[in-house]
């Protein structure tokens, strides 16, 4: 045998050997694929993923690739975003169970989540013009076993007794102001650069009358006041978590400051950083004002 025949056959060797250590992604387990591909963001697998194989078409197509959803951080606007949320839902066959719906949320959107899955447990809303507080609070009254609630607001007064008395099981609610008429723009860091919001107890005291299984609380920007906030942990009984960043009106000092120590494991104040904070203020308002106005073209999606 030739020297070239004998570095050929080694070559061609080495090149079997590789391709047999090479991962055939085809022949993983089913429920590895699945745990694989949800790792992608929701739009990686609808326009990606799927169209990699029939094996990994299947897989996306299963319900239990759709119960956990975050929509919040879609900022690609040519797609059209409620049209795949619906199509989103359809494809979780009732089992969605925690779902974060950003600028594009609508009242016949919510509708359409709350008909289809009332088994929901967490939701997140950023709720813009044009939604209607009716539309809000039919939608949110159709998820009896919902146990977190996070709303991002800008000028939304939310009928929160009403919402805890038609969620008894809800654990965590979160409610965000985002800016108001005039301060769209503001980073929730910059909250302070605007004028404090004005005192008013009402949000209080539908938490503590309606809530009691409540376990964590997070209100930045609220106009809860002492009074307020003495209510809320006397109708909370089992309040551990309180992120009170922003509201001004609470002066955590004597008595107060006292009880939230020796109650609340995980205590925010209001003068305390909101670095941490995910979302920005006004970010959404902004860029589907500029959609509106036809800075952004909208395309249908085919999923």
């Amino acid at each position: 045998m030739t020297t070239s025949t004998t570095l050929q056959s080694l070559f061609m060797k080495e090149d079997e050997e590789r391709r047999k250590e090479q991962r055939n992604w085809l022949d993983l387990p089913p429920e590895l694929t699945t745990s694989i591909l949800l790792r992608l963001s929701v739009t990686d697998i609808l326009f990606n993923a799927q169209k990699v194989c029939r094996q990994w078409r299947r897989v996306c197509k299963d319900p239990s690739m759709w119960q956990k959803i975050n929509l919040r951080d879609c900022l690609f606007y040519q797609f059209d975003f409620e049209g795949m949320c619906r199509h989103i839902v359809d494809l979780s066959q009732g089992g969605l169970l925690e779902i974060n719906i950003g600028h594009f949320l609508s009242d016949s959107l919510l509708s359409y989540i709350a008909d289809r899955s009332s088994n929901l447990k967490s939701l997140g809303l950023s709720i813009y013009e044009p939604m209607t507080n009716e539309g809000v609070m039919k939608g949110i009254a159709k998820f009896p076993w919902l146990e977190t609630l996070e709303v991002f607001h800008s000028s939304f007064k939310l009928d929160l007794k009403a919402i805890g008395h038609a969620c008894p099981q809800l654990k965590t609610l979160k409610l965000n102001f985002s800016g108001c008429p005039g301060h769209e723009i503001y980073l929730i860091s910059q909250l302070d650069l605007i004028p404090p919001p004005v005192e008013c107890d009402d949000d209080a005291l539908a938490i503590a009358e309606s809530m009691p299984k409540l376990r964590h609380l997070q209100l930045i920007w609220n106009g809860l006041t002492n009074t307020g906030l003495n209510v809320i942990l006397d109708g909370c009984p089992h309040l551990e978590d309180l992120d009170v960043r922003k509201c001004f009106n609470i002066k955590l000092v004597g008595n107060l400051e006292k009880r939230c120590l020796e109650r609340i494991k995980e205590l925010r104040r209001p003068g305390d950083s909101t670095a941490d904070y995910p979302y920005n203020i006004g970010l959404s308002t902004v860029l589907q004002i500029m959609i509106k106005c036809g800075f952004f073209p909208r395309h249908r999606v085919a999923c």
